[in-house]
């Protein structure tokens, strides 16, 4: 069981070409320990066996006849639930959509489909993407599989949480101010924010239509790479589709980093925003490594993180209550407590300072883009602690704002969360690499040169590990 929850999709592939794995087996080897243990962590708002074994079912019958799709064939996989499978509910974990049946497939979930994938089930969310954790919705919030007593991030947490705990090889998340980044920092898991308008966003609840992001969590480099394979590509129907060409996302893992050129954004978690000594420490290992295997390192400057912030925070609560303004004014009391409250700020942000805050966001991801004229990649901190308890509204409320994941979805570049080891006390922690836009299998090059150097991807909660912070 243990073996079968762990393997990573790269290597479940292979057996599952060969037939040395069935994807039956594999389903309800996955189905059995989500039923076992996901009372603990909430990562599903529904699990879907019957849909599991009969996208299984399928696989094995195809792989008997010699026929193969790709790496996700037979390989299990779970949705945020913002994103629509036909005929399951899409809810937001919210009151207000608990009986909204998809009629649809998001274009995410027709290339999983596509692809062979074997869906398990709707993920939990924050309520719409931006009101969690929170206590008084129809579900409970996930938590995070190193300690349930603590935050997994958000808002896709569930993803995070099922990839973490063994559930799940893959899911897909959503990403408007670090909402991919975020959980994947929590759990100890890869999670990628792609360029803007890489990966179709039609069939997926809105948050903020000009911030707003689909992508992978794993728990490896190379997977989160097929993953985006799997799911990029330009759709005619999404108005902030990206026609460009897409895939090779693997075609530079294993060339190491040596000779590129790497800018740190050091300000943003040691001037702009204190990150916990356990956490810088933990980067600065990590930006080491990358000097020790090769990388020319060098520290960067961009503009302060308090204004990319302050431009996502005005665009986004404009945007987002600009969708839920009918819902706020005739349902107000069927939203939880967080989300009403961060939702109903936008009521209050002027015209002129959401016109002005997309002006300034083009000044500032040109200037960003500029910097790539000297370098290939940047790292930076992505969460500026380890997670806090779930139950501290006031930790979460202080900690949830720090974190340096919003200056990428104002400037629109891909940017990768990876694991760069423990706290003493056994927490997550990690790093974020950001590239130009497009440069995604560039970042995954670098993210997968670190993750071969160390160790922290053969450690799993709640099994032998060292927490050792470094080594």
């Amino acid at each position: 069981m243990t073996d079968l929850a762990y393997l990573t999709v790269a290597d479940a592939a292979e057996l599952l070409r060969t037939r040395k794995l069935s994807p039956v087996e594999y389903a309800k080897a996955l189905l059995d320990r989500i039923e076992t243990h996901d009372s603990d962590f909430h990562a599903f708002l529904r699990v879907t066996p019957e849909l599991a074994l009969e996208d299984a079912r399928r696989a094995e019958v195809e792989l008997m006849r010699g026929e193969w799709r790709g790496p996700f064939h037979g390989v299990p996989y779970g949705l945020k639930d913002i994103v629509d499978y036909a005929g399951v509910l899409t809810t937001a974990h919210s009151k207000i959509l608990q009986e909204n049946l998809a009629a649809t497939d998001a274009v995410v979930t027709q290339k999983l489909r596509a692809a062979g994938g074997v869906f398990m089930g709707k993920l939990s969310t924050h309520e719409f993407a931006i009101g969690g954790p929170s206590f008084d919705l129809p579900w409970p919030p996930a938590r995070n599989p190193w300690n349930r007593d603590h935050f997994c991030g958000g808002s896709s947490s569930g993803p995070g949480s099922a990839t973490a705990a063994g559930f799940l090889p893959a899911a897909i998340g959503t990403d408007t101010g670090g909402s991919i980044r975020n959980p994947a920092s929590m759990c100890g898991v890869v999670g990628m924010k792609p360029t803007y308008g890489l990966v179709s966003r039609r069939g997926v609840m809105p948050l903020a239509f000009s911030l707003d992001h689909v992508g992978p969590l794993t728990r490896t480099v190379r997977d989160n790479a097929l993953m985006l394979d799997a799911i990029a590509g330009h759709d005619p129907l999404d108005p902030g589709s990206a026609n460009c060409a897409t895939g090779g996302y693997t075609a530079e893992l294993g060339r190491g980093v040596k000779g590129l050129r790497v800018g740190v954004i050091r300000h943003f978690y040691t001037r702009d925003m204190k990150a916990d000594a356990e956490m810088t420490a933990g980067i600065e290992a990590a930006v080491k490594l990358l000097s020790d295997l090769g990388a020319q390192v060098r520290e960067i400057n961009t503009a302060a993180l308090g204004d990319y912030a302050t431009c996502n925070r005005t665009i986004l609560t404009s945007e987002a209550f600009a969708i839920h303004e009918k819902w706020m004014r005739e349902r107000p009391q069927d939203y939880g407590a967080l989300a009403r409250e961060r939702l109903m700020a936008g009521a209050f942000v002027r015209a002129a300072d959401y016109v002005n805050a997309t002006r300034i966001r083009r000044k500032m991801a040109d200037a960003f883009h500029t910097l790539f004229a000297d370098m290939d990649v940047a790292v930076t901190a992505s969460s500026m602690d380890p997670a806090c308890r779930i139950d501290d509204p006031q930790a979460i409320e202080h900690t949830y704002a720090r974190q340096a994941r919003a200056p990428f979805n104002v400037t629109g570049s891909p940017a990768i969360s990876v694991p760069v080891g423990f706290s003493k006390t056994g927490l997550p922690l990690a790093m974020q690499i950001v590239g130009k836009p497009y440069s995604e299998a560039l970042i995954y090059r670098v993210a997968h040169a670190y993750e071969q150097a160390t160790d922290w991807v053969k450690m799993h909660p709640n099994e032998n590990r060292s927490t050792k912070m470094y080594g």
